[in-house]
Parts: C-alpha cells; structure tokens; sequence
C-alpha cells in the first residue's frame, strides 16, 4: 500500500556524554597542639577523607575521585589551605586511572595549593596511569609563605606493563607553577603527544620505560639531602639543588624512571620517607 503522506526527515542528535565533575577544598589549622581540620567542602565526584594520625603528627588527606577514573570532558579541581605552622600530608586512595578520550577534549585536573608561613605541606598522590588514547591536561599551582616546607612527588605511568599494555598514541599536558612570596621559584610545562611512542622508546626519552616521576623539595636544608637522594635514585635518574636567592630556602629536584610502577616505588618509598621525616609515607601507599 503506498503511503499518502511522506513522513519528514528528522535529525536527532547524538545523547550528551555524561562527565565527571569534582572540587575538593580543605583548610588545615593548628589548635591544641594538633593539627586539625578547619574547613572541608566537597561536591560532585570529589570526596576527601580524614585516616586518624597520632596526636601532634601532620594532618593526613586522602583524595577520592568517586567517578573511578577520568576520560575526556572530565573536570577534577583539588585546593588545600594550611594555615600558619600547619603540616599536612595530601594523597590520593588509589592510582588515577586516565581512560581513552572519545575526542580531542582533554580531561582536566587542577591543584591549588596555598601555604601559610611555616607550614609543611607533603604532596604524595598515587601514581597516574594513562592508558592509549588517553588525554590529559594537569595544572598545579602552589603560593607559598616564607619559611615553609613543600614536598611534592609526581608518579606518572604509561600503560601498565604486567598487563601487556602498550601505549603508542597518548595526550598530556602539565604545567607547574610555584611561588614563594609572590616570586615565581619553580615551573615547568611538559607535553607529549598523540605519537608517544617515538618518544617514550628513545634513549632521549624513557628508553623504553612505562613509569617516571619527579620529586621536588622547597627547604631551607633542601641541599643537605643531595647525595642521600643521588644514592638511592642511582642510575634511574638524577637530582639537583640549588639555594633560592634572596631566601633562607633551597630546592632540590629529581626525575626518575623505571620499568613499570613496581620498580618506580621501590625508589620512591625510601625517597619519601627520606624527605618527609615528619609524616613518612601515607597509609593508603602500599608496594
């Protein structure tokens, strides 16, 4: 039977992709001789925990992105407050998993770190592991009081190697800025991508290791440690210091790379510990 009337073309869009969105902001006070919590907000797929630590150590925080990891379109935004004499320790509960992106859209993370004067402040996440086609765009910015104490470690991962995972085409962006009274003392952008490959097989580049991290200390006796950092980092990588002009403070940078991330942490635990005598390693770290 043929129909009377031709139905109109009708062009329905593709559904919207649901993204993930968090913002995770605390505030560390020091009363009573501890050092406690202040203010706590958190929205959306960011949540932060609170593991219990002895009486006077430094306060420890967990960040949780519930979401499972991210993909393109995600936005994570983290920010910590310490207020004056404060010390804390901030990680994460797991690796942060980066899933292959759809499009070109990055997925997003930004830290915000604000540091009073004579705070200490231990930045310890767990590894990121980006997996092919994965995108990722990361910025940090840290403002720091005089005479304070910044421990930062950046564990980086492409692909996991017991897994037979082999990345050749990846996106990441990460951008460092850190300020102390104002004075621009420490930045660095880094980016590599879509084609990885070449660069994570050359001798120039990983040398055809899958795990890398860098490690920066902001310290008045950040160039005591040099040689004790030298040692355990041997042949993986190396490390500098340098005094900060017109500053009582020094900072000491290290890069390093391993096989996969089992090997990466075996030298990053005994760095840490080193480095961050107050506090150590976080709980929720383990090999």
């Amino acid at each position: 039977m043929t129909a009377l009337f031709k139905m109109p073309d009708i062009c329905v869009p593709p559904p919207a992709m649901q993204r993930a969105r968090g913002t995770g902001r605390l505030a560390v006070k020091h009363a009573d001789g501890a050092h406690r919590l202040d203010r706590l907000f958190q929205e959306g797929a960011a949540r932060i925990r609170l593991p219990r630590v002895d009486r006077g150590a430094p306060l420890e925080a967990v960040l949780i992105n519930t979401a499972g990891g991210l993909t393109g379109g995600d936005r994570m935004a983290w920010q910590a407050m310490l207020g004056e004499g404060t010390a804390a320790s901030l990680t994460t509960q797991a690796c942060e998993k980066i899933y292959k992106a759809v499009d070109a859209t990055p997925a997003t993370v930004s830290v915000h770190l604000d540091l009073a004067a004579q705070a200490a402040l231990a930045w310890l996440p767990q590894e990121t592991i980006l997996f092919e086609r994965a995108s990722l765009s990361r910025h940090i910015e840290v403002d720091m009081a005089a005479g304070v104490r910044l421990l930062m470690v950046e564990p980086l991962v492409f692909g996991r190697r017991a897994m037979g995972e082999a990345i050749s085409v990846v996106r990441f962006q990460d951008r460092w800025r850190i300020r102390s009274q104002g004075r621009l003392i420490h930045a660095e952008d880094f980016a590599i991508g879509p084609d990885a490959a070449p660069v994570l097989s050359a001798p120039v580049g990983l040398g055809g290791a899958t795990a890398f991290a860098t490690v920066l200390l902001v310290a008045p006796d950040a160039d005591r440690h040099l040689e004790a950092v030298r040692r355990l980092i041997g042949t993986t990588g190396g490390a500098s210091a340098w005094r900060i002009s017109s500053s009582t403070s020094g900072k000491l940078l290290a890069r390093l790379s391993a096989a996969d991330s089992y090997d990466l942490r075996k030298i990053l635990v005994p760095l840490i510990r080193l480095l961050n005598p107050q506090a150590g390693l976080p709980k929720v770290w383990s090999l």
